[in-house]
């Protein structure tokens, strides 16, 4: 008989780097890749690989998480599976959760009431696929108090993660929370070996560990308080995600993991979707990715002006349903579901959220637009940096966002053709 089992999925953060597109939603909440919330790819791969007792713990501007949860994640009670919304109750104190072992600590009862031998403590904010039941199996067969999953990355990059050394036998033996100078792998010295926010626990030594951290005066935080001292005294190891397979999956999906925490790195994520062979594949059906289905009618495409070069066409783009491009082009674009694109604009290296109708002759560039927006014809957004500054939110690296139901009004700029836009 498989051990019992209880999945924590962590879903209260504020995400503040992706502002403006958290002003009004959790990160977990953020829409990706046409369809989908951010949250959705932790919880499909629960699903895909058979843990079905989760439950969701939330709590910044939750509201439109718990509306994407309840719509989506309905399952059968009567065999004992279900998705939870757990938002934060204050049970221990008049504080919200400190930190993410705070946040498992203040619903312990959880725990207690479906007394599982094993708790998984996934991050709901990473866009990824994982076959979780053979990092189970890998936790199982090391007989592991703690199993970390953990992947290879730049090592100029891991200062910003939980740097994690192990031995050959890949059980921990270091581990530093966001350091300064992150230690290398032994067999790559350009690569550090970095959690991803997933843990398994023997259950009896998860609640053991949060009772002694709630009574200090620490940061409460599984990453930075609990694991790093750990290693001395219990047996941590690591599941190597680089190893990790499952139904369909592509080469180039191997060990694809992102942590879309910057508005860059949610737009590149984003962008890995549109090639002609994309890094993260969408069209597996042996690994489902389940969300909401809003019986809209399907994607229209409408005009076939040449002359006046009155074209509804997109290359390399993705085009949800209830959308309709009239007469104009996308180019490596993203568009949610219920998007009007008008004639002769021209969008490239974009994310058009639900909602959003754009006005003839736009030009539009490296831009992520939130739902509900309404741009007028003739505006420029993406071409001039300055401009772009001084009217709207640009990220470091560029990337232009406009807020959910922000309406721009028509440009002033002359119309110029698609064939001489650069």
């Amino acid at each position: 008989m498989e051990p019992t089992t209880l999945t924590m999925v962590l879903a209260g953060g504020a995400g503040t780097r992706l502002f403006p597109l958290t002003a009004d939603r959790a990160k977990p909440a953020v829409p990706f890749g046409g369809r989908y919330r951010i949250i959705d790819f932790a919880l499909n791969s629960l699903l895909n690989s058979g843990f079905y007792r989760i439950n969701v713990l939330v709590q910044f501007k939750s509201d439109s998480l718990i509306k994407h949860l309840t719509q989506t994640y309905q399952l059968c009670r009567l065999l004992d599976q279900y998705v939870d919304i757990v938002p934060a109750q204050m049970r221990y104190g008049d504080s919200w959760y400190k930190g993410t072992a705070d946040a498992v600590y203040q619903n312990k009862n959880l725990i207690n009431d479906a007394n599982p031998e094993h708790v998984l403590i996934f991050a709901g904010d990473h866009i990824y696929k994982m076959n979780i039941k053979q990092m189970f199996d890998f936790h199982l067969d090391k007989n592991a108090d703690v199993t970390i999953a953990a992947i290879p990355h730049p090592i100029e990059q891991a200062s910003s993660y939980g740097v994690i050394q192990v031995d050959e036998d890949w059980r921990v033996i270091g581990f530093e929370e966001k350091p300064e100078n992150p230690k290398p792998m032994p067999s790559d010295p350009t690569k550090a070996l970095i959690s991803m926010g997933n843990y398994i626990w023997r259950t009896d030594v998860l609640l053991d560990e949060l009772e002694k951290d709630a009574s200090t005066d620490s940061a409460h935080d599984f990453g930075r308080t609990i694991l790093p001292g750990m290693f001395k005294t219990h047996r941590l190891y690591v599941y190597d995600f680089m190893l990790n397979t499952h139904p369909g999956m592509t080469a180039a999906e191997q060990g694809y993991w992102r942590d879309v925490g910057s508005i860059e790195s949610y737009w590149e994520s984003n962008m890995d979707l549109v090639s002609v062979s994309p890094v993260f594949n969408l069209y597996n059906t042996k690994w489902p990715l389940r969300t909401p289905n809003w019986h809209l009618p399907p994607a229209k495409f409408v005009f076939a002006d040449k002359e006046r070069s009155r074209l509804g066409i997109a290359t390399d783009s993705l085009v949800s349903e209830g959308s309709i491009i009239s007469g104009g082009h996308l180019n490596r674009t993203i568009i949610f579901p219920n998007v009007r694109i008008n004639s002769f604009c021209y969008i490239t290296d974009s994310i058009i959220m639900d909602g959003v109708e754009i006005g003839r002759y736009a030009r539009i560039k490296r831009t992520i637009i939130d739902r509900d927006v309404n741009i007028g014809p003739h505006v420029v957004i993406g071409y001039d940096p300055k401009e772009d500054r001084r009217r709207f939110h640009v990220s470091p690296g560029g990337i232009v966002v406009i807020p959910k139901g922000e309406t721009i009004k028509a440009g002033k700029k002359p119309f110029v053709p698609v064939g001489e836009i650069t």
